[in-house]
């Protein structure tokens, strides 16, 4: 008789979510007016009752300090969830994808080519969606199933709507995404395949995102994750930041590269290191933000390049990166001042040096990353020319998309593609001399 080995039950895939530690303790204490500091209760709100600012979330830092170690850190599971004491949480999701873990990719090749002597790639596009989106869907998703929601829902620029719909169906929920008409087909096509209703709006983001922020008001059961639900949703990003530090041996690099749209990771990064360093984590440390925008649509880099304090919305933006494509940024003023702060920068990028920065990116390290990622790898090569980023900087470049989504940027190689070659000695050395070796040279 054949005995068959079986998986004890529940049997769990690598791409699912382990069972979370048994020695979490929140450190979530609730939400707060980043404006006036006026507290707020725990919930769907976002908004602050008595000035209207935006609300984020606050942690009792000391007692998470007292409470987690690096030793204990590193006994946990690897994904995002590992701090989870540094996120907007009560208790941990015992369901939906694995997220983060993202690799720190050396990338000694491209350094050269900048004239960098350390630089690291955080490529993010490893995530189960291909984007970051995943990291901040995971948090604010985890959320809208503790309090009930049936529906996930969001505006989104392209990456976000991929995030919410695998989000929505590893947790058996409806997912409806709010996106531009003329947005990629790549990215449409991935949010309808893992199963969302996508509802193309005319217009802008902004105004996809008026629309989305009018119908929380109208839609009993519906969490729209990046509107009613974004001060637990942004805190995703702080991951990456986490992450960066214990791959760097728990320490922080001179120099974080980073795009930016609404300027909401761009600023949590700075944040999740800081929390690391008031937890004991990593020693207190100064790191530069350098940021990226298309030129195309550059509120932010625009008041960098004035000197002002205020961001003038863009209301046509006119750029292949449609991911960053946000004409009213709502962390605009908080990403000047982080830039300011730190002795960093936020810089425009035309388009044709987002598309060639994604391919010395893809032939230096074999990373094919989408154009949010060639704006963010221009802007490191505009901040290295104007001496904001120096030879001897340790630079973490972050990635957050695979170019996969984005391969219509690339259309003009399909007029490079080489003749065929019969398939004998003679021809191919004939092909080699005519076809390709001119082309390399």
């Amino acid at each position: 008789m054949i005995s068959i080995a079986t998986h004890p039950e529940p049997f769990r895939t690598i791409g699912s979510l382990p069972p979370p530690p048994a020695d979490f303790s929140p450190g979530f204490q609730g939400l707060r007016c980043r404006a006036c500091g006026e507290a707020a209760p725990e919930g769907p709100e976002f908004v602050c009752r008595a000035c209207f600012g935006p609300l984020e979330a606050t942690y009792d830092l000391p007692g998470v300090r007292a409470r987690i170690s690096r030793q204990l850190l590193e006994s946990r599971d690897d994904t995002m969830w590992r701090i989870a004491e540094l996120l907007p949480v009560s208790s941990l999701p015992a369901g939906g994808l694995r997220v983060g873990a993202s690799p720190l990719v050396a990338a000694p090749r491209l350094a050269t080519r900048l004239g960098l002597a350390v630089l690291w790639v955080k490529d993010d596009s490893r995530n189960p969606t291909l984007s970051f989106k995943d990291r901040v869907v995971a948090v604010a998703a985890a959320r809208a199933a503790e309090w009930g929601f049936h529906t996930l829902a969001c505006a989104s620029t392209g990456n976000l709507s991929a995030s919410v719909a695998a989000a929505a169906a590893a947790r058996g929920r409806r997912a409806v995404v709010f996106i531009p008409a003329d947005l990629e087909a790549a990215k449409v096509a991935q949010a309808r395949a893992l199963g969302a209703t996508v509802v193309p709006v005319e217009g802008s983001y902004d105004e996809v995102n008026r629309l989305c922020l009018e119908l929380t008001d109208e839609l009993e059961g519906w969490a729209f994750l990046n509107v009613n639900l974004r001060p637990y949703y942004a805190e995703g990003s702080k991951t990456i930041a986490f992450e960066i530090a214990q791959q760097l041996g728990w320490r922080v690099p001179s120099v974080v590269v980073a795009p930016l749209a609404s300027g909401s990771m761009y600023t949590k990064l700075a944040r999740g290191f800081r929390e690391l360093v008031s937890v004991g984590l990593v020693d207190d440390a100064p790191v530069r933000f350098v940021g990226g925008q298309a030129a195309g649509c550059a509120p932010i880099a625009d008041a960098w390049t004035r000197g002002a304090e205020l961001v003038r919305p863009v209301e046509k933006p006119a750029t292949v990166v449609r991911s960053l494509s946000i004409g009213s940024p709502a962390d605009g003023a908080y990403s000047l001042k982080l830039a300011r702060d730190s002795g960093g920068a936020i810089l425009s990028v035309p388009d044709a040096d987002t598309i060639a920065a994604i391919r010395l990116l893809a032939e230096t390290e074999g990373i094919l990353t989408e154009t949010a990622g060639g704006v963010t790898l221009a802007a490191l090569q505009r901040a290295v020319a104007d001496g904001v980023v120096r030879p001897d900087d340790e630079v973490v470049l972050v990635i957050t998309g695979n170019g996969l989504k984005t391969l219509d940027v690339l259309a003009d190689d399909a007029a490079n593609v080489m003749a065929p070659v019969a398939p004998d000695f003679d021809a191919f050395e004939a092909w080699w001399q005519d076809e390709a070796e001119p082309r390399a040279a």
